[in-house]
C-alpha cells in the first residue's frame, strides 16, 4: 500500500506497518499494514511483539495545534 492510501484510509490513526520499499531518499514508498489503532499504545505494544526487523511506526493525522510537542527518533 502507497504511503497516501494509508494516510487516507487509517486517517487519524497510529500505524505499524512494515516497510516493503522506500524511495531514492529513503523515504516510506510501499507499506505493508500490521497493525492500526487510534491508541498509540496499543501499536507500541505490537510493535514489541512483532518480529519483522523493517518497520516503522507513525500517526496519520494532521499535524498537532499550537501548545502540543511533536518528538521524533529513529536510527539509521
Amino acid at each position: 500500500m502507497k504511503l497516501r492510501e494509508v494516510g487516507k484510509k487509517y486517517r487519524n490513526e497510529w500505524i505499524l506497518a512494515m516497510v516493503l520499499k522506500e524511495d531514492n531518499l529513503g523515504q516510506l514508498a510501499e507499506l505493508k499494514i500490521l497493525a492500526h489503532s487510534k491508541d498509540r499504545s496499543e501499536i507500541y505494544l505490537k510493535l514489541s511483539k512483532t518480529r519483522e526487523k523493517n518497520v516503522a511506526t507513525f500517526y496519520a493525522g494532521g499535524i498537532p495545534t499550537k501548545g502540543y510537542a511533536v518528538a521524533l527518533n529513529g536510527s539509521v
